[in-house]
C-alpha cells in the first residue's frame, strides 16, 4: 500500500502541475474566481474555461487524498524504510502550505509573484512525493551517506531546476516571454535587457546557461557512479537538452501554446530527474560500484592480526 499511494500520489501531483500550467497558459486562472468553489457552485457549468480550471480543481482533490493516503501508509512504515520519516515530515508541511496557497493565488488574482510561489511549492511537493516513491519500492534499510564532489553537483543541478523553473514561471504570469525575440541576447543586443519584462527573460537565460553547465559536469561525474545514480544524472541532463531546445524553439516561434506546455512538463520531469538521483545517491551513495562493495567488506583495524615483526 506504501508503494502503491506513494507512486499515485506522485504521479497525480505531476499532472496537478502539468494541468496547472496548461490552464495559466491558456488565460483560463480566473475562469473560477472563488475558491473552494467555483463559481459559488461544488459543480459550476462547465463551459468555456470554467472547465480547465474546474478539471484542475478536481484533479487538485483527488491528488489530495492520494497523498493523505501515502502520508499514512508511509507512516507506518517509516521504522523499516530509511530515510521515510524526515521526507514524510517535509511532505506534510509543504502539503498544508500548497492546499492554502491554492486559495491565495485565487484571492491574489494569479499575480505573477503569487504563481512563482504557488508553482514552487508544488515543485517541492512534487520532489518530496517523487523521493519518498523512491524509497518505498526500494526500501533500504539504511542510507549510504559519503560527501563528495558529485553529490554536490547533483545537489546543485536540483537546485537550479528550482530556482530556473521559478524564473521561468515569473517570465510566463508576467507576460514577459517575448519581451526579447533575439537570440542568445536581447533586442538589440543587450545582454540585460532595460525594461522589467526582458530584465526578467534575461535573467531567466542566465540561470538556464549556468544549469546546463552544471548539469554537464554532473553527467560527466556520474560515469563511474552506481548504475541508478548514472541513469538518473544521465537522463536529467538528456532532458535538460531537451529542455534548451524547447525554449529556443518557443521564442523563435513566438510562443506557440504547445510549445509552452511541453516546456513547462519538459522543465517537471528534468528537477525530477535530479530528485531521483539525489535520493539514488543517498541510497547506494556517489562512489564507484566497485570501490562500494570493497569498503563494505574491508576489515576492521582492531580485528586485523599482527604480522610478526610487523610495527602492530
Amino acid at each position: 500500500m506504501f508503494r502503491a499511494f506513494t507512486l499515485a500520489a506522485a504521479v497525480a501531483a505531476f499532472l496537478v502541475a502539468v494541468l496547472g500550467s496548461w490552464v495559466r497558459i491558456n488565460g483560463a486562472g480566473m475562469a473560477c474566481p472563488d475558491w473552494p468553489l467555483c463559481r459559488h457552485a461544488l459543480v459550476p457549468l462547465l463551459d468555456g474555461a470554467v472547465v480547465l480550471e474546474w478539471s484542475h480543481r478536481l484533479l487538485a482533490v483527488i491528488a489530495a487524498v492520494l497523498v493523505v493516503g501515502a502520508l499514512w501508509t508511509g507512516w507506518r512504515a517509516r521504522e523499516r524504510v530509511a530515510g521515510a520519516a524526515p521526507i514524510l515530515a517535509f511532505v506534510t508541511v509543504v502539503f498544508a502550505l500548497q492546499v492554502g496557497l491554492g486559495g491565495l493565488t485565487v484571492a491574489l488574482a494569479n499575480s505573477p509573484w503569487s504563481v512563482v510561489v504557488h508553482w514552487g511549492t508544488a515543485m517541492l511537493l512534487l520532489g518530496g512525493l517523487t523521493a519518498l516513491a523512491f524509497l518505498a519500492f526500494v526500501q533500504p534499510r539504511e542510507l549510504r551517506r559519503r560527501p563528495s564532489s558529485l553529490d554536490a553537483l547533483l545537489g546543485a543541478c536540483a537546485g537550479l531546476a528550482f530556482v530556473t523553473m521559478l524564473a521561468g514561471s515569473y517570465v510566463s504570469s508576467s507576460g514577459a516571454g517575448l519581451a526579447c525575440t533575439t537570440l542568445p541576447a536581447c533586442d538589440g543586443g543587450s545582454w540585460t535587457g532595460t525594461l522589467p519584462g526582458q530584465l526578467a527573460q534575461m535573467a531567466h537565460r542566465f540561470i538556464a546557461g549556468a544549469f546546463f553547465v552544471v548539469a554537464t559536469l554532473a553527467a560527466y561525474g556520474a560515469r563511474r557512479a552506481t548504475p541508478r545514480v548514472r541513469a538518473a544524472a544521465l537522463a536529467g541532463y538528456a532532458l535538460v537538452i531537451v529542455q534548451v531546445v524547447l525554449g529556443l524553439g518557443a521564442v523563435a516561434w513566438s510562443l506557440p501554446v504547445g510549445l509552452r506546455e511541453a516546456h513547462a512538463a519538459n522543465a517537471c520531469a528534468t528537477f525530477l530527474a535530479f530528485v531521483a538521483a539525489l535520493t539514488f545517491a543517498a541510497i547506494d551513495g556517489t562512489v564507484p560500484l566497485a570501490q562500494a562493495r570493497f569498503d563494505r567488506v574491508r576489515i576492521p583495524a582492531e580485528a586485523r592480526i599482527p604480522v610478526e615483526g610487523s610495527a602492530g
